[in-house]
């Protein structure tokens, strides 16, 4: 079987919520990361098989087919195909692991893997807005829960399963709030050592934004002590312990070892291996955890041997649970900061933590490095990739 090869991984800046990005169209955003790769790469588009997008809220902006109109979008040949992935958060991750696998398969030769968001233009639950998603059976399934007054309007919601994912793993207001700080600061040293300048793509309809737009310098937690918590009276979710609502895209290229050296192209990382997995969709966020022990497993690594780990800061009890249950050195979590500091554009997440995590370990000389992301609906991905020194 081939091995899959990462070449490149770019993201554009992550813009907050009506701030640089809001007037960029998201296929155009899309475009960006696209013509990025060729323009670091020197790659052909046309040798491209297929490219692989992920993106949450297809409605409005983000319907009819995001992937193919950001290749059109880009200046590529009509030639190359283009197909729009819906995993929720984990929306760009998947397509990343779909991608690695048709490599691996010998389907594909050259793919590229990736996602938008435009959380401004479409936001957040734009799709729900047009009908009743989770349908009667879901319903009746789960109504012992969603009736008993907990979850608002009956319907699942993610920010009560981060309250009832604190209160089963005994995380404080105070916990969850010195992690969301650190965040914050794990951010702002890695944009001013330059961390991420390799990585970013300019957006030339937003000249000014050079770095992630929602990091808050100075983030305390005396200062988000001050902020009132969302889904519960007495709960300890607020808006500064979860992640931002944000805008941006990403983009990796995929190859094997072969096609990289007939291009004359070198290599970052090898995929290593990819797992996905279900959980209780009431609490919704715990999906991370069984995934993790699942590629684990697959690959037969322990958490010992993972030099690094990117798990989506989409609510501060989410990466604290998950350290909690593996043991993980702390300071091998997001050790850039993560979505609490500088946003969470949903169908972009994933590769834009791969994009992090691959352009990290090669700065760090890592081996081995593990993502992995909750998902709305209690699913998660969770994918190993190892250097290539």
């Amino acid at each position: 079987m081939p091995d899959a090869v990462i070449v490149d991984a770019v993201r554009t800046p992550i813009g907050k919520r009506k701030g640089s990005l809001a007037e960029v169209h998201p296929v155009d955003l899309s475009a960006v990361v696209l013509r990025a790769l060729v323009e670091r790469t020197g790659m052909d588009p046309s040798l491209v098989d297929d490219v692989v997008w992920g993106c949450v809220n297809q409605v409005g902006d983000q319907a009819s087919q995001v992937g193919r109109y950001a290749v059109l979008a880009a200046g590529w040949p009509e030639s190359v195909p283009g197909v729009t992935i819906n995993r929720a958060c984990g929306s760009s991750q998947s397509s990343f692991d779909f991608a690695a696998g048709m490599v691996m398969s010998g389907q594909y030769d050259v793919v590229v893997a990736g996602g938008v968001e435009s959380m401004t233009r479409v936001p957040l639950g734009s799709g729900r807005d047009l009908g009743r998603p989770f349908g009667p059976l879901v319903r009746e399934r789960y109504a012992t829960d969603l009736t008993s007054g907990e979850f608002p309007g009956g319907d699942f919601n993610q920010g009560v399963g981060a309250e009832r994912i604190a209160a089963e793993w005994g995380f404080s207001r105070a916990q969850l709030d010195e992690y969301s700080s650190r965040s914050h600061a794990l951010a702002a040293a890695a944009i001013d050592a330059g961390a991420f300048d390799a990585q970013l793509a300019p957006v030339p309809d937003a000249p000014g934004l050079t770095a992630d737009e929602g990091l808050r310098r100075g983030t305390t937690p005396e200062t988000l002590a001050k902020l009132e918590p969302v889904f519960r009276e007495d709960g300890v979710i607020h808006a500064g312990n979860s992640s931002q609502i944000s805008d941006g895209a990403s983009a990796v290229l995929i190859t094997t070892p072969e096609r990289a050296a007939e291009l004359g192209l070198t290599p970052i990382a090898r995929y290593h291996g990819g797992a996905v997995s279900g959980a209780d969709p009431l609490k919704m966020l715990t999906g991370p955890i069984p995934a993790t022990a699942k590629v684990l497993k697959r690959t037969g690594l322990s958490v010992s041997d993972i030099g690094t780990f990117e798990v989506n800061e989409a609510f501060a009890p989410v990466p604290l649970a998950w350290q909690a249950e593996f043991g993980a050195d702390l300071d091998r979590l997001n050790p850039l900061g993560g979505a609490i500091a500088v946003g969470h554009p949903l169908g972009a997440s994933g590769t834009v933590l791969m994009t992090r995590l691959v352009h990290h370990m090669r700065d760090r000389d890592i081996r081995y490095g593990l993502q992995t992301m909750c998902e709305g609906g209690g699913t998660a991905n969770a994918t190993i990739v190892e250097l290539l020194r």
